[in-house]
């Protein structure tokens, strides 16, 4: 098997996926819908799910057991934000 190595920590380093996560988050606290957490909250599950299915398809990959539980539990925690009773709403 290869050993896969990683840059070293630099004390600069450059922009890239934290900092765009980071910007993203950041946004998000700007929207005006009181109920934006929970729709992020729903659109993380359905994305991690997604994300299997596109490795599935694009690039061959095949998941184990584990994966497939990990995306079903982001599903169900996806359909309890969705579909669970609130008062008041």
């Amino acid at each position: 098997m290869r050993e896969i190595r990683c840059a070293p920590y630099t004390a600069q380093p450059r922009p890239g996926p934290r900092h765009s996560l980071g910007a993203y988050g950041f946004v998000a606290t700007f929207q005006p819908d009181p109920h934006f957490g929970r729709i992020l909250a729903a659109y993380g599950g359905v994305f991690v799910a997604g994300s299997l299915v596109w490795e599935m398809i694009f690039d061959g990959f095949r998941p184990d057991r584990w994966d497939i539980a990990g995306s079903l539990i982001c599903l169900l925690g996806v359909a309890v934000i969705m579909f669970a009773p609130r008062s008041g709403a």
